[in-house]
């Protein structure tokens, strides 16, 4: 676009006027501009150079100078209305999007990627043909609290492992999200439907753990805020071309000042990954998307639901039966059948293992989700870990309970004796809480 066909030209050219006739003075450099006189009779442009000359002004026409600036401010409007898609957002800010535009972008919302309690996720392209994910909130109350809290947590951060919140709409009581597409679409698809998409190899599957292990640390720990997700499952884990995890849905997330360890809130979530603490209705910490992570381990190992209901109507709880089988050292059994035994058992044990400490009653007892990182990058060992008393597997062990400890790889460069106990992290944990 040339210069004298740009908006801001014609801006320009309309601020000069309408300062000739509301007598504001301007300076450029060297030389100064100055309108002498009211919106009546003759102003004076003076120039560094001494010069001057005399333009008439009168009333009608000082109006008609007004009412021409009013018209470049709605051509400028609309100008960026039409190419808002199109237009990229400094980083770290958000676009405000019109509702026709998104209207347009996802012709008039005709594919729908999925759903949710709370609204519908469509497909659409912007005029630069980035496509996008937009995602319509549909219920005024739970949708409006939603729509907030997405805006106030994701909208404000970047990372690569956490959804990439582009922009949002909100005009009167349509409030809309919008994302970058994932074209791998969610978690679940690939680990519980095997089926209609391509399963998810080993590899595949152990970098996806490490990358949401990484987004929620970044969450818990990097933040200026700490974060707590609380509704962490394969639903809310979107996938990239590359299968690369970003951690999605932020709708029922708390934030947490770094004064505070924990919050007094409702209980949030989805059954089946909920920590006890969220049963018995104390204040939670972060270790309530620990709980979630260490659940969702176990599917990535067995490509099924934690939970899943049998012929007879009974109830089979893989975590429970994994136990026994841990126990008895054949963990590569726990394996997803459709893998055909293709994995590395050492990275097997290390995920299984993961879970366990994840999932333990007492949250003192879980690690962090920096922990969980290191751990699965290789950093750090972890050790056996006590079977939950959750699952009615007992064990009855009043020794300090080591979590793991510096692999061979790193000990060398680490100093001696730097062992992590269920006991110090016990010591360590701050009861400072804040109410939500």
């Amino acid at each position: 676009m040339g210069v004298r066909n740009s908006p801001c030209f014609f801006f320009m050219l309309s601020v000069l006027f309408l300062c000739f006739s509301l007598n504001i003075h301007l300076s450029f450099g060297a030389e100064t501009i100055s309108a002498n006189h009211s919106l009546y009779g003759n102003q004076t442009i003076v120039s560094s150079e001494g010069g001057s000359f005399e333009l008439g002004f009168f009333r009608p026409g000082s109006v008609a100078v007004v009412i021409l600036f009013g018209f470049a401010l709605v051509v400028i409007r609309r100008w960026q209305r039409t190419s808002v898609g199109a237009a990229k957002a400094v980083e770290g800010s958000l676009v405000a999007f019109g509702y026709k535009d998104l209207q347009n972008a996802t012709k008039n919302f005709s594919e729908k990627l999925g759903g949710g309690g709370f609204g519908s996720v469509f497909k659409g392209k912007l005029p630069d043909s980035t496509v996008i994910a937009v995602k319509k909130l549909e219920s005024i109350s739970q949708g409006e609290k939603q729509f907030r809290t997405e805006v106030s947590t994701i909208g404000t951060i970047q990372h690569v492992n956490l959804v990439r919140l582009r922009g949002f709409c909100s005009e009167g009581k349509k409030k809309l999200l919008v994302y970058d597409y994932m074209s791998n679409g969610s978690l679940d698809s690939h680990l519980f439907h095997g089926k209609d998409s391509k399963v998810l190899d080993w590899k595949t599957r152990y970098q996806i753990a490490l990358g949401i292990a990484r987004g929620l640390a970044y969450l818990h720990e990097k933040c200026r805020e700490c974060i707590i997700h609380c509704d962490i499952k394969p639903e809310n884990i979107l996938l990239d071309a590359q299968f690369c995890p970003q951690v999605a849905d932020f709708g029922l997330a708390k934030v947490v000042g770094r004064e505070f360890s924990r919050v007094l809130t409702t209980m949030r979530g989805t059954r089946g990954y909920l920590a006890p603490e969220w049963i018995s209705g104390v204040a939670i910490t972060i270790k309530a998307d620990v709980y979630s992570y260490g659940m969702m381990l176990f599917e990535f190992l067995s490509g099924r639901r934690n939970s899943e209901h049998s012929e007879d109507g009974k109830v089979k709880f893989f975590p429970t039966w994994a136990a026994s089988v841990t126990a008895g050292g054949d963990i590569l059994s726990l394996l997803d059948h459709r893998l055909e035994g293709n994995a590395n058992a050492e990275e097997v044990t290390r995920i299984c293992r993961v879970a366990y400490w994840c999932i333990q009653d007492d949250e003192n007892h879980r690690p962090s989700m920096g922990q969980v990182v290191q751990i699965l990058a290789g950093v750090l060992d972890v050790n056996l870990p006590p079977i939950p008393r959750s699952l009615q597997v007992f064990v009855d062990n009043q020794e300090p309970i080591v979590f793991f400890t510096e692999s061979s790889q790193s000990q060398s460069s680490q100093a001696p004796g730097n062992s992590f106990t269920a006991s110090s992290q016990a010591r360590s944990s701050s009861s400072t809480t804040s109410k939500s």
